[in-house]
């Protein structure tokens, strides 16, 4: 995705600049740009089944100890 401008017969380069920033603006490619800085990579098959594994452990000793009475 590319944004061109030629600059006009008589045109000014503050003109062209306006031009091509506006172009720019309405094509997304600044905004696309932007939020690809911060993309996350996705974590690997094993962490995630990992976590899952942990969090169901943590949320069995929870209720274990909800049983008990143990929690506040």
């Amino acid at each position: 995705m590319s944004v061109e401008v030629r600059k006009k017969p008589r045109e000014s380069t503050s003109a062209m600049l306006r031009r091509f920033t506006r172009k720019v603006q309405l094509s997304g490619v600044l905004l696309s740009a932007r939020k690809a800085r911060f993309q996350k990579r996705k974590r690997s098959r094993s962490l995630r089944k990992k976590d899952a594994l942990y969090r169901e452990k943590a949320k069995k000793e929870r209720a274990k100890k909800d049983k008990l009475g143990l929690l506040r």
